[in-house]
């Protein structure tokens, strides 16, 4: 059985813009049309595609067809503009969805994304997750690459070493001073209010046990921005894993100072994307890759 690209098409729209009405408005046709496109793809799959919430989402089965739409709508875009030729002025702006860690987007991604052609005709569609969950996006076929902790590359993708992200355990100079300066490391990690990014994020609890070897459950404050998130440990709610570049110009202004010092925390990342012949994966990569070289240990 041959697999409609217009029904692939428009499962891919659903999931991208989340409803059926968006999805009409981005393809240009009906609701109607969007729907009747979806009923008859789920028939020849016998299997129910999407779920119908708000956001609408795949479905265990769904999610291996949205991720080949996606594949399918890069190769073609690809294929038409090199058939058109550049002369034509006629060049489709190719959307690139990609999962990134906060820290990497707030400090060295962006950067990569500088490093493109800027002749080249990309929408870029920037996701956020944590780093050991942005994964699971390319799995679904939400997006065709990620930044990642996760090593062993997803089916289907290739995967690149970028470096390692270091970050210093810091505390402003008065939640220094009221709960570090005058006990043992164990027992001031212990009580003193601790910052998460949110409830994904981990690596204050792992450089916890990484120092004391033990799990301990102190006070926690979610601030679910990296700038704010800095900024609380900079005006002393609580202390947090700051990036390394701005920890040391934290620390050489007095804003700041390490909990722990000479303790840090490094967070391998990765690069995967899809394992297609693609003109924008490849380029996308190496801008990527050239980026990480310089931001990364």
């Amino acid at each position: 059985m041959a697999l409609d690209s217009g029904q692939l098409a428009a499962l891919q729209a659903v999931v991208d813009e989340g409803s059926f009405e968006a999805a009409a408005r981005a393809l240009h046709i009906t609701p109607s049309a969007v729907s009747q496109r979806i009923k008859a793809l789920e028939q020849a799959a016998g299997q129910v595609l999407v779920r119908r919430t708000r956001p609408c989402q795949p479905t265990e089965a769904g999610r291996p067809l949205v991720r080949l739409a996606s594949q399918l709508a890069l190769l073609e875009l690809e294929a038409l503009d090199a058939a058109r030729g550049p002369l034509t002025g006629q060049q489709t702006r190719t959307r690139i969805a990609v999962v990134v860690n906060a820290d990497s987007l707030a400090t060295w991604f962006l950067g990569a994304l500088a490093r493109l052609p800027s002749d080249l005709a990309y929408c870029f569609d920037l996701q956020q997750d944590d780093q050991d969950h942005t994964a699971d996006l390319l799995r679904d076929g939400s997006v065709m690459a990620a930044v990642t902790a996760q090593r062993v590359a997803v089916q289907g993708c290739r995967v690149h070493r970028l470096g390692a992200m270091r970050y210093l355990a810091m505390a402003s100079p008065e939640l220094h001073r009221a709960h570090f300066a005058a006990t043992d490391i164990t027992s001031a990690l212990a009580t003193a209010p601790m910052l998460r990014l949110d409830r994904k994020d981990e690596l204050q609890h792992r450089f916890v046990n990484k120092v004391t070897r033990r799990r301990l459950d102190p006070p926690v404050h979610y601030v679910p921005a990296v700038s704010a998130f800095i900024e609380a440990v900079r005006l002393g709610l609580g202390w947090g894993l700051v990036p390394e570049r701005t920890a040391r110009e934290d620390l050489a202004a007095g804003r700041l100072i390490e909990i722990a010092p000479g303790r840090h925390l490094d967070t391998p990342l990765y690069w995967q994307s899809w394992r297609l012949e693609s003109t924008v994966l490849a380029t996308l990569t190496s801008a990527v890759q050239a980026a990480a070289a310089t931001a990364l240990r």
